[in-house]
């Protein structure tokens, strides 16, 4: 960790002393050495069991107190403390906090596009998303949408590919689909549904209760690291993948744009650092923590079964019917989607010749 916090600290040299600010081009905190003395505050969507989801926030926040000697401390508060998770986007709007932690995705009834944002079904994979995000227009996307409500979105954070999570009884054809309860949100559960699935808002500390009474049939979360955490695995033992829906879901800081107008620039440089920083800080750690717990969960019952063929055509083809309708309906989605297809299908000609190719070569010498 020592090695990360010099490594960031020696990118952040330069924004840090870029000169001493003036009072006057700050709103109220003291200034100190040149350096104004902020404090902001965080809240997430994610409970702070979930080391590595609110984890990323606190590393985030570290992060930019080190590379300010403590004049910037943003103090961060997992999802229920101030505001329930799902509620973050609208306390950032609203000013009642500077900035949050949370997912696009999560705010799809605001506006359909904004799943974009973190991924949606049979979208992007990691790196194909923050592509996408930083080179496709991906951000400049998402921000129009959120500036609507006053957010600029900066991305800090992902879980790479997710696993499809746990089911009660087995998947064999696109027939077991229809009725099952599923605890899934977002256009993920909009494909589902078209498939016959009745998705299910549950939320994460009440999944375990509902999953044994058999309230719901199936749930998913995240990737065996964090669903290891719940428990599932005493309730429902057949874990299924991909999770299709979240092949690389992103994760934001969302600011309050006048909070965000008010920082120095050189502050506004070390936050858009911390951001890239946690969002390397999550996805190696998911990728450190994720292999031991599906070797232990195998261990404790779980059964590993991929999603059936047919039943992935069947999503895919709902996905995209999903997708001609609301393309149909909103602007903001049909730009997404279009931009979307564009980078994606040149992505994944490069990711053939390249990254497929090779990891399907040591997929296959696996053990040797």
């Amino acid at each position: 960790m020592e090695t990360t916090r010099r490594r960031f600290l020696g990118a952040t040299t330069t924004a840090i002393t870029s000169g001493a600010i003036a009072s006057s081009a700050i709103a109220a905190p003291a200034v100190t050495n040149g350096q104004p003395d902020i404090r902001w505050r965080m809240t997430s969507s994610f409970p702070r069991q979930l080391d590595s989801l609110y984890g990323g926030a606190q590393m985030l926040a570290r992060y930019v107190e080190e590379a300010t000697d403590g004049h910037f401390r943003i103090q961060t508060f997992p999802a229920g403390e101030i505001v329930p998770g799902l509620q973050a986007l609208d306390a950032v709007s609203s000013g009642a906090v500077e900035c949050a932690q949370s997912a696009t995705y999560f705010y799809t009834g605001k506006n359909p596009a904004l799943g974009f944002g973190t991924g949606i079904p049979f979208g992007f994979n990691t790196r194909q998303q923050l592509s996408w995000w930083n080179f496709g227009g991906g951000g400049e996307i998402i921000n129009d949408i959120l500036q609507r409500y006053k957010v600029l979105a900066i991305p800090a954070g992902n879980s790479g590919c997710q696993m499809g999570g746990f089911f009660r009884k087995p998947l064999e054809t696109v027939e077991d689909l229809k009725g099952l309860k599923f605890r899934i949100a977002g256009l993920g559960g909009e494909v589902l549904a078209r498939l016959g699935v009745v998705p299910q808002q549950v939320p994460p500390g009440d999944v375990y209760a509902a999953l044994e009474r058999g309230t719901i049939d199936a749930a998913e979360f995240v990737g065996p690291y964090d669903d290891e955490k719940f428990g599932l695995v005493r309730v429902a033992k057949y874990y299924y993948y991909p999770g299709w829906w979240e092949g690389g879901a992103l994760l934001h800081l969302m600011v309050n744009q006048d909070q965000w107008a008010s920082l120095p620039k050189n502050y506004q440089a070390i936050v858009r650092l911390a951001c890239d920083a946690a969002n390397n800080w999550m996805l190696s750690r998911y990728d450190s923590v994720n292999p031991p717990a599906l070797r232990r969960l195998v261990q404790q019952g779980a059964e590993l079964r991929p999603f059936p063929s047919t039943i992935m055509e069947a999503a895919y083809k709902a996905a995209q019917s999903l997708y001609t309708d609301l393309a149909a309906q909103n602007e903001d989605f049909r730009k997404a989607w279009d931009s979307m297809k564009a980078i994606r299908n040149e992505q994944l000609v490069w990711m053939q010749i390249g990254e497929y190719a090779f990891d399907s070569f040591n997929l296959r010498t696996r053990g040797k």
